[in-house]
């Protein structure tokens, strides 16, 4: 921890500041009112959980002028993403220093991603369709099973409902960027239904630089100083009925078809095709008993070209099913049980020894509320017809204090099944790999009044058997790892028209295991990263900025490779034309920084854009 003990000492005497000022640092509490599911898998409010939550509704989507989720998310304190290239390319999301793997991505509650690489390609989610995302730190594993050793995200699309709306937006920008996007939604007071599409096209820029003689691996190896272009285009539907006693039936369905160009030879490029489905419903049996079952499938496929010519295809499937209870028991408290069956299953030019796996998991979880005192438990068996058996349990505790103070804590343990291409890509591949385990605590500090609220939350994660890529990109696992870290988030109305936020995070992921690489900083993770955010409101107009902080980082697990800390600063504005029209204009990077979140490959260079968007 010596290397960021300074930070964390300065963090502490900050958190004592910020709590013998609570009056001050106190938003309106209807963003802790928020319901949320994906914490607890039933319906409760971000007070409510004793887990790290942020929820992103479309309203905050909008204002932060993202046009990926990348861009929308890394600023979260928590994340960090690394990427290969500009727009499109292959985006890293490492949460709370864990590997980029342990996280668990669903899209209206379907679970997705590639089997093969076990990542999710967050590029490819079209940020248009998108009508809230919550983020839960920290483990979930005894509640939905492997992969959730740094949390859960979960995108939730437009849903629809009401009178009949139409949407539009269209955006051009630098680099050749157009991107456009329609929406229709209504349905009345039952019906509900959702339509929208989506498209990007980019000329991008340099993703990748040349490899200097003699230097380590990494990079496309390839002097190609040329602009690797982006296409996309995003369809979805969501439809369902709602009774008036609260059951639901529900379907959506989501696609985007991509092309991403890459260096490394004449002309590279991949097509992708991302594809989700899924039907659930919501049975309201009575006012103590609710039921949902639901099943889904995802496709993450991918075409890759080399010079012009067919080189490989990856297409994996991922089917699920799912059963939930919740009973209401004396008034307050809620029992939760259930089960998850998962089919993974590789289709690919690439030869796997193993093509495909089954999991079948069973959970419990209770949630009790006692006056100011709240406690979470939850426990789950999973059978995985590769790894056999793995028992993952969860325990929280929530106190209030006093009147917008709160106190939380939690420890959690998660499990990982390594992935088809750590366990069978050919060459770069290390079948004897064993399944990473860990167990995390965390506690933490809340404040929520009149015109702000504020978090602070520290954790401690220990991972035995961490898989981790060697000298020579062979996974292997790592005895032992330790990551240590402080989360500190703050949104703040300083006055009626000037508003502040701050993500900071502090975290020391450090090699534990005996050898060359002990105490060394697990790669890619930055010790220290953080944005500001400052905002004017003058009703028909505003305008903010953000100031984005990443510390120094390692590229590799022996630290020889070093990426420089950054900063970069965007700017932004919007105008209210008419009713419902609104003009948006965006600065990245304005001082047009050089920076790498990916050894050798480069990042966006200072660009403008400008968006039309009606939104009645």
């Amino acid at each position: 921890m010596s290397k960021i003990s300074s930070p964390l000492s300065n963090l502490a005497l900050f958190s004592v500041l910020a709590f013998s000022q609570s009056q001050l640092v106190v938003a309106s509490s209807a963003s802790l009112d928020t319901v949320v599911v994906t914490a607890t898998r039933t319906a409760t409010t971000v007070n409510e959980s004793v887990s790290s939550v942020r929820v992103i509704d479309r309203q905050q989507i909008e204002k932060s002028h993202a046009r990926s989720l990348p861009e929308l998310l890394s600023g979260v304190a928590g994340l960090h993403f690394a990427t290969n290239g500009g727009r499109g390319s292959n985006s890293s999301l490492f949460m709370r220093g864990t590997n980029s793997d342990h996280l668990i991505v669903l899209i209206d509650g379907v679970k997705v991603g590639s089997a093969t690489s076990g990542t999710v390609a967050f590029q490819h989610i079209s940020i248009d369709q998108v009508e809230r995302i919550e983020i839960v730190r920290g483990p979930r594993s005894s509640l939905y099973g492997s992969e959730a050793i740094g949390g859960v995200i979960q995108v939730f699309t437009k849903r629809g409902g009401g009178e009949t709306r139409q949407t539009m937006s269209a955006t051009a920008g630098s680099n050749d960027t157009f991107e456009g996007s329609l929406g229709v939604s209504g349905g009345g007071e039952n019906f509900f239904y959702n339509l929208g599409l989506s498209g990007t096209t980019t000329s991008g820029i340099d993703g990748c630089r040349a490899r200097p003689v003699g230097a380590p691996f990494g990079g496309c190896y390839a002097d190609q100083p040329d602009d690797d272009g982006y296409e996309s285009f995003s369809e979805s539907i969501r439809l369902g009925y709602r009774t008036d006693s609260g059951s639901d039936i529900s379907v959506n369905a989501t696609q985007s078809n991509n092309k991403t160009e890459f260096d490394g030879g004449s002309q590279n490029n991949n097509e992708t095709v991302q594809r989700v489905l899924g039907l659930s419903t919501n049975l309201v049996l009575s006012d103590e008993w609710f039921l949902k079952v639901a099943a889904g499938r995802s496709r993450d496929k991918s075409d890759n070209y080399k010079d012009l010519t067919y080189a490989s295809t990856f297409d994996t499937t991922r089917d699920s099913v799912s059963l939930q209870s919740d009973l209401v028991l004396f008034d307050d408290d809620t029992l939760t049980f259930g089960g998850d069956y998962l089919r993974d299953e590789v289709d690919s030019s690439t030869a796997y020894a193993v093509t495909e796996r089954e999991n079948t998991g069973g959970f419990a979880q209770y949630l009790m509320q006692a006056g100011a005192h709240s406690v979470e438990l939850s426990v789950r068996h999973d059978d995985n017809d590769q790894f056999g058996s793995h028992v993952t349990h969860g325990v929280g505790y929530g106190v209030d204090l006093s009147e917008g103070l709160r106190f939380v804590s939690a420890y959690g343990t998660a499990f990982k099944a390594p992935s088809f291409n750590e366990l069978y890509y050919p060459g770069f591949s290390n079948s004897e790999l064993d399944p990473e385990d860990s167990k995390t605590f965390e506690a933490g500090l809340r404040g929520v009044g009149r015109t702000g609220t504020w978090a602070l939350t520290m954790f401690r994660t220990e991972i035995d058997d961490l898989i981790v890529l060697d000298a020579t990109y062979t996974p292997d696992n790592l005895d032992k790892a330790a990551i240590k870290g402080v989360e500190l988030e703050v949104a703040q109305d300083l006055t009626d028209q000037w508003s502040m936020g701050l993500d900071l995070s502090l975290i020391s992921p450090v090699n534990r295991s005996v050898g060359a690489n002990e105490g060394n900083t697990l790669a890619r993770r930055p010790t220290r990263s953080g944005q500001l955010d400052l905002g004017y409101d003058a009703g028909r107009w505003s305008a903010g900025a953000s100031l984005n902080f990443v510390g120094t980082r390692w590229d590799d697990i022996a630290n020889t490779k070093k990426l420089k800390a950054y900063r970069t600063l965007d700017l932004k504005a919007e105008l209210e034309l008419a009713e419902a029209w609104t003009l948006q204009a965006r600065v990245e990077n304005v001082s047009d920084t050089a920076y790498e979140t990916a050894y050798l490959y480069n990042q966006s260079e200072r660009n403008l854009s400008f968006t039309l968007r009606y939104a009645p």
